[in-house]
């Protein structure tokens, strides 16, 4: 039985094909080695979204080729899609398998394999050998030719026994001037209703009572899918009822499927784009318990000259009333973006409009980036690139406001009791939780992972809420 490792790089989209690709293999019976240094064949699952991201994966295969040269390396994922013939010129590397096959990796390292022991108990050599030898395999293709979508739960290293994340979108048919991601993802894909409802109820089934719905873009689920008549009883833990929609499909359709057709007791929904925060959807998340209140709505800058030249489909007045209504229904809600700095052009008041509506926002985090040019993109075509100085340093400021606001927004906690699952992650003093607002908490002494917690918020620690049962 061979053995395998996958190593995942980048976002959760990209952890979720990890698992999918994980799936495969286990499905040829091949075995999950514990580390690359232990694994005859290593999948290095790239990202591509940063220069920063393709050095991590150049890093990554030399590191594996020095500690493992025996192993038999496998690069996917979106730098693997985006420059095959770079990553294939890498010492070490043996196929280069893009994302336009990725949900055939398995099937072909496992049929390339089975032709290479054939040929050596045959005593002929074939030419794919000597082939590899010197150059590696390629398995690319053009991305947007290609429907399929990888689905497989994907699990926190650290929490195995909680919050599994399931993707149920892939690709973008935005065209934002700065992402890749488009290019190497390809059109905006939805993994069908049945589908998910069976995943989610394997889930529960399971014992898991919280879960994550992810996806490149996923307020655009559903609607590259067309009406198929019933929804498909998955599980016994699914409804029996069957429905016809009369209409397209939409993301709020797959929200309020979830929560009719199966018994799962926390649905959290990760990244969506300002304009798919829906009144529905908005109304949908304040009136259910069973939905966390966390909103993550990507901004990337508050300065509507450079949303323009980002091409963003907002302006900076849309977005406040997006933020403003979410606020409005849920006063306690976790309410997050991803933020760009030093996009090619953006001068100081550009900056400036985008710190001052942060600080006028009710954010409780942010993700900030600096801007990385992306061969192939618009935007790396520009001119009056941003010093790289500058860039950091308008991140320092961002990062900072937004520390304060999470700060200020914990403060608010203080006091109030609230809802956490517990995670498995124990200091030997006190059990890591996860508040349904998206805070991390402490309590005192041994709990057990995936348990609903009751807790008195007493103070703050170590950007932590320290609590008691």
């Amino acid at each position: 039985m061979a053995s395998f490792y996958v190593e995942n790089f980048g976002c959760r989209a990209t952890q979720a094909d990890g698992a999918a690709i994980e799936r495969q293999f286990q499905q040829y019976g091949l075995a999950r080695a514990d580390a690359p240094a232990h694994a005859e064949i290593v999948v290095l699952n790239s990202c591509t979204v940063t220069a920063a991201a393709d050095q991590d994966a150049r890093a990554a295969i030399r590191r594996i080729h020095r500690e493992n040269p025996g192993c038999q390396i496998v690069v996917t994922g979106c730098y693997a899609q985006r420059a095959p013939e770079e990553v294939a010129s890498i010492p070490g590397v043996a196929s280069v398998i893009g994302n336009s096959h990725k949900h055939q990796l398995a099937e072909i390292i496992v049929a390339s394999r089975a032709a290479s022991r054939v040929a050596t108990n045959s005593g002929f050599v074939p030419l794919v050998s000597l082939t590899l030898a010197t150059r590696s395999e390629i398995f690319v293709s053009d991305i947007f030719a290609h429907t399929e979508l990888l689905a497989a739960p994907v699990f926190d290293a650290a929490n195995q026994r909680t919050r599994p994340n399931l993707k149920v979108q892939d690709g973008c048919d935005n065209r934002c001037s700065f992402c890749v991601i488009p290019s190497v993802r390809g059109q905006s894909r939805s993994l069908p209703l049945h589908q998910v409802l069976r995943e989610v109820c394997s889930l529960v089934s399971s014992g898991y009572r919280e879960v994550v719905i992810s996806g490149i873009n996923l307020g655009r689920w559903g609607r590259d899918l067309r009406p198929t008549g019933n929804w498909e009883r998955t599980t016994d833990n699914c409804s029996s009822e069957l429905r016809t929609p009369a209409q397209p499909l939409t993301f709020e359709d797959l929200v309020r499927a979830i929560l009719s057709e199966t018994s799962l007791e926390k649905l959290r929904i990760s990244s969506v784009e300002p304009m798919d925060w829906s009144d529905e959807l908005i109304r949908l998340m304040a009136g259910s318990s069973r939905i966390a209140k966390h909103a993550h709505v990507p901004l990337q800058s508050g300065s509507d000259r450079v949303l323009r030249a980002m091409h963003r489909k907002y302006r900076p007045w849309h977005y406040r009333t997006k933020v403003e209504k979410i606020r409005l229904a849920m006063p306690s809600a976790a309410i997050g973006a991803d933020v760009m700095v030093g996009f090619p052009g953006e001068s100081d008041s550009d900056f400036e409009a985008t710190r001052l509506l942060i600080e006028e926002l009710p954010f409780t985090y942010l993700h900030v980036f600096t801007y990385s040019p992306r061969p192939g993109t618009p935007a790396a075509t520009l001119g009056n690139q941003v010093p790289v100085p500058v860039a950091r340093e308008r991140n320092r400021i961002l990062r900072d406001l937004a520390a304060e606001k999470k700060r200020a927004f914990m403060r608010t906690m203080v006091g109030k009791t609230v809802e956490a699952i517990s995670l498995n992650v124990f200091d030997g003093k006190s059990t890591e939780a996860l508040t349904d607002n998206y805070l991390k908490l402490r309590l005192p002494g041994h709990h057990e992972p995936n348990r609903w917690l009751q807790a008195q918020v007493e103070r703050i620690a170590d950007g932590a809420l320290i609590a008691t049962l």
